[in-house]
């Protein structure tokens, strides 16, 4: 995973995963306009509560049900002002189909992750990356990112 890089949301920096070597990851394909949208409340708490070894990583997708439209200005906009979004996000991507951005081919392809093959089903998908680069889990959108099952990977 540390290979990868891709563009900031709504500037003109670029995240380059291999700044984060030493911390686990969690990769989280985000929407606005979503049931699980509240989310981000916890996905921010997660970040701020273990900052010390953990990132949280926002890919915005417009791909299911178009629930991310907005421009990456307005997509910024409600992020921060309706939940304090202060972790990292990316440019907004496909994560599935012919134009599936490099970064979720090897998340969701057991031949690229040496774990195992992934669909990503609905917003709010989320990945957990070890410290090394390395796959650890995918959970589904209805697994809170602040439930046991994610914690108890991070303690």
């Amino acid at each position: 995973m540390h290979q990868f890089k891709i563009n900031a949301l709504n500037s003109n920096e670029t995240i380059d995963f291999s700044q984060f070597k030493g911390k686990k990851i969690l990769v989280v394909n985000v929407a606005s306009k979503c049931g699980f949208t509240p989310q981000y409340k916890e996905l921010e708490e997660l970040y701020k509560l273990y900052s010390d070894k953990l990132v949280v990583v926002g890919f915005p997708c417009n791909q299911f049900l178009g629930q991310e439209p907005g421009s990456e200005s307005l997509i910024q906009e409600f992020c921060s002002s309706t939940y304090g979004v202060s972790f990292p996000m990316t440019t907004k991507i496909d994560v599935k189909g012919n134009d599936q951005h490099e970064i979720y081919k090897w998340l969701t392809s057991k031949s690229l992750n040496g774990v195992g093959d992934y669909k990503v089903s609905w917003n709010f998908n989320k990945f957990l990356i070890d410290e090394n680069g390395k796959l650890v889990q995918h959970f589904e959108s209805k697994v809170s990112p602040m439930s046991k099952e994610i914690t108890n990977l991070l303690d």
